[in-house]
């Protein structure tokens, strides 16, 4: 009843505003890549496509359909490359830095490119989420009165930043429009590609010991590998499986929890079992025995599995990164070399051991609570959503 009621999602209020989120980003798209084209070939300009990420399209979006994530892929210059390599000791784990490769050397010709986009790390020149981050908030923004305009008999939009966080486009249907009236916010994130369907992006501002080198810094996106692996899982699981269900569930019971917890833990709660780590503990489950164990009907023994195999990896202090280095994935989920080949990724090596323990025992008291923390925070005060910043 709880993921009947407060967590499901409608598929057709979700696909209208899927719908519509698609249309008013290509526009906006559109019009930011005919903008880059005037500045001339040594600065940043879109690729003139997007990509749509997140949990949304991925059928494990719980509550409300208003938050979208999408990767909107940028254009180096010609002959310039993105070089990706592991920012040993400058970040937390998993963190890049790239350089730069120019197929005919660093030439005279490709240093306005470089003044404007790059900074100096151990004495070479890396490409810089930062500045790029800069460029791209403002690029949209000069490009959103076009499609203001155009738009303005369907809906209503604007564009907010705050410093080191990608911009999020903010969409108010007309009441005449859309049968389902959502306002929705959109995260646009600015993406190198790096091929096989790779991209880096900026990482947040803050980490949890902070970044000494942030400027510099980028985090690997494979979620269209991850979609891939989520398409392989609905074709191999039985038609009623419900890890997605669980997936959800988990998110609804941490989100639920929150509200009964103080700072500093409340933020670290939320940081340790973000969505990315609590899908990685999905995947790495799924895999470990057969699919037909998930079945519907075993949805309570399979839901305390997760929790208690989530329990183990902190108190062990270990969740490696489910494609970095991972060589028991299923070989029908084609994975790029880049992947294949890079070095494990413990998810939690950022967390301090006394804070994974104090997760750990939260998380068990959660699940055995779990229906009272339902009943006790399922009021309209607690379900309604946190002001974006």
């Amino acid at each position: 009843r709880f993921h009947a009621r407060q967590l499901r999602v409608s598929p057709h209020v979700l696909g209208h505003s899927k719908a519509h989120v698609g249309r008013v980003v290509a526009e906006l798209v559109r019009a930011a890549k005919a903008q880059g084209l005037q500045p001339g070939p040594l600065a940043l300009s879109l690729r003139g496509d997007f990509v749509r990420i997140g949990s949304a399209y991925e059928q494990h979006k719980v509550r409300s359909p208003d938050c979208f994530d999408i990767l909107v892929p940028l254009r180096l210059p010609p002959h310039l490359e993105p070089q990706p390599r592991r920012a040993d000791g400058l970040g937390p784990g998993g963190a890049l830095v790239s350089g730069l490769r120019a197929r005919d050397g660093w030439t005279r010709r490709c240093r306005p490119f470089a003044e404007g986009f790059c900074v100096e790390l151990q004495g070479r020149s890396h490409l810089s989420s930062g500045l790029v981050l800069r460029w791209f908030q403002g690029h949209l923004q000069r490009c959103l009165g076009a499609v203001r305009y155009r738009l303005q008999e369907r809906c209503r939009v604007s564009l907010s930043a705050c410093p080191g966080q990608p911009p999020t486009l903010h969409i108010l249907p007309c009441s005449d429009y859309v049968c389902c009236h959502i306002s929705m916010a959109v995260r646009l994130i600015p993406a190198i590609p790096l091929g096989d369907a790779l991209y880096l992006t900026a990482l947040p501002p803050e980490g949890p010991h902070g970044s000494p080198a942030p400027e510099a810094l980028w985090g690997l996106n494979a979620s269209r590998h991850e979609q891939r692996l989520l398409g392989w899982l609905k074709e191999q699981a039985p038609a009623a499986s419900c890890h997605l269900k669980c997936l959800q569930i988990l998110k609804g019971l941490r989100d639920l929890r929150r509200h009964g917890l103080e700072e500093p833990f409340c933020s670290q709660w939320g940081r340790v079992l973000s969505s990315y780590l609590l899908k990685t503990a999905v995947f790495s489950l799924l895999l470990q025995g057969p699919l037909e164990a998930w079945d519907e009907r075993f949805l309570v023994e399979r839901l305390e599995d997760l929790v208690l195999y989530l329990r183990d990896c902190l108190r062990k202090q270990v969740l490696m990164d489910f494609f970095l280095g991972n060589s028991s994935i299923p070989e029908a989920v084609a994975l790029p070399r880049f992947l294949k080949e890079a070095a494990p990724v413990n998810l939690l090596s950022a967390f301090g051991g006394p804070t994974l323990d104090l997760v750990a025992f939260q998380l068990i008291s959660t699940w055995i609570q779990a229906p009272h923390i339902i009943r006790m925070y399922s009021s309209p005060r607690y379900l309604r959503p946190v002001p974006a910043p």
